[in-house]
């Protein structure tokens, strides 16, 4: 896969054949100041700077810069300490001069008209397992210029890398958006929670009388899907554990339908409840309890009322310290007599149809944002360079559900090619091959 404006073959080298290699020089947290120069910690690469390319520097410090080192623009940086192997292996591209760059950092100074975002981009790539080989420690793990210049690298012309770099910084740039659309969702969904569903004009009514436990449990084995409810929602467990992790004998899990609420008692305090509106039917662990909601209160306002924080300040008052800190027992008759208050059903109708209609924009954007994310990973793991079949094969297995091939459904399929930016000319070989395996 290459732009059609480029041909021939790729450069193949390493670190130290296209690149001067050194280490920054000490400058701690609490170094940092509101005012003075622009620097970079080593941590802040974990913490901070989350893409590849860092245009705006966010700390500060007022300590004297003579003896310290200073970054130039196109900069590569890559820490020299971390908890593992494999989050060592991230590298930054700093695109100012003038940057104090502090201890613990690999500097990757490119020669020539290199771009120090191509390369930023191939490291977090296709070459991270390559840089976590030659890392070094157990406990806390170390990487030096030393341990840097063998690894291997491969470029086109400096053309070539700017545009790739610049189509990568664009998914970067979209990703960016699509969080930033995400949080706005989020607060206003919290902000129509704490305006509008702490009604003090409601009837106050139990919880005892508002949710109405379910046991029907399953009586042959895999009757159903394997559900998990989860402080994030309910799931699949092979579309969120990647794998079936439940009993291989689930005769006597409790079934789930659609607009049924489930909860886990032990950490029901962290918000591990929800309300079921994604799948028709399922079955869950037996120590999840199962509730349907009662005839004459609006699904969705309930659903919402039941995940405020006050609710869940009320769970934890009502749930005693287990065997960890996590995880506390819910004391079922006291959840029982905790009240809600509820508005007349057409308010409820109202606020209820408003969170639902955000959070359907919500899970629209949090799906667009997964899309851009797999398009970079794939970018990434093969820098546009052709590949062959077993190689799509290798990468879609990884992200996609056992379950589209175990089912052969070809529709699904084409979906998460394109999500990998599969080309569809690929698609009916990778999905034939994948059969043959």
């Amino acid at each position: 896969m290459r732009f059609p404006e480029f041909s021939g073959e790729w450069e193949n080298g390493t670190l130290q054949s296209v690149a001067t290699l050194s280490k920054g020089t000490g400058i701690s947290k609490d170094q940092l100041s509101e005012e003075g120069h622009p620097c970079i910690l080593y941590g802040e690469l974990y913490t901070k700077y989350r893409s590849e390319i860092i245009d705006t520097i966010i700390s500060k410090t007022d300590i004297d810069p003579k003896k310290l080192v200073r970054s130039q623009a196109n900069d590569v940086i890559i820490p020299c300490s971390g908890e593992s192997a494999v989050d060592i292996a991230t590298s930054r591209c700093v695109k100012q001069s003038n940057v104090l760059l502090g201890g613990d950092l690999n500097i990757i100074r490119l020669k020539g008209e290199h771009d120090g975002s191509f390369f930023a981009y191939q490291l977090n790539g296709k070459r991270k397992y390559d840089i976590a080989k030659v890392a070094q420690g157990v406990s806390v793990v170390h990487l030096y210029g030393e341990h840097l210049k063998g690894v291997k690298v491969n470029y086109p012309s400096a053309a070539e890398q700017k545009k790739i770099s610049s189509l990568l910084a664009l998914i970067d740039q979209r990703i960016k958006t699509q969080k930033k659309i995400i949080e706005k969702y989020e607060s206003l969904i919290r902000g129509i929670s704490n305006k509008l569903l702490y009604a003090d004009n409601g009837i106050p009514v139990r919880l005892g009388d508002l949710l109405i436990e379910r046991s029907e449990r399953t009586k042959v084995n895999n009757q159903h899907e394997v559900l998990s409810s989860t402080v994030k929602g309910i799931f699949s467990q092979r579309e969120y554990f990647s794998k079936d992790i439940a009993s291989e004998n689930n005769v006597g899990y409790k079934v789930i339908h659609r607009h049924d609420v489930v909860l886990s008692p032990q950490n029901l305090w962290m918000g591990n409840i929800n309300y079921n509106d994604k799948y028709d039917i399922g079955i869950v662990s037996p120590s999840y309890k199962i509730f349907s909601i009662a005839e004459g209160y609006d699904k969705r306002f309930v659903a919402a009322l039941l995940k405020t924080h006050r609710a869940l300040y009320n769970y934890m008052q009502v749930s005693e310290q287990g065997a960890s800190i996590v995880r506390r027992n819910l004391n079922m008759e006291a959840f029982e007599q905790l009240t809600l208050k509820m508005p007349p059903l057409e308010t409820q109708r109202e606020i209820g149809n408003a969170i639902s209609a955000l959070k359907s924009r919500l899970e629209i954007s949090m799906e667009m944002k997964m899309v851009y994310e797999s398009q970079k990973q794939w970018l990434l793991m093969e820098i546009f360079i052709e590949i062959t079949a077993p190689a799509y094969i290798a990468f879609v297995s990884l992200i996609a559900p056992k379950a589209i091939f175990q089912h052969e459904s070809y529709h699904q399929f084409e979906l998460i090619c394109l999500q990998c930016v599969i080309a569809p000319h690929m698609m009916d070989t990778i999905f034939d091959a994948f059969h043959s395996l």
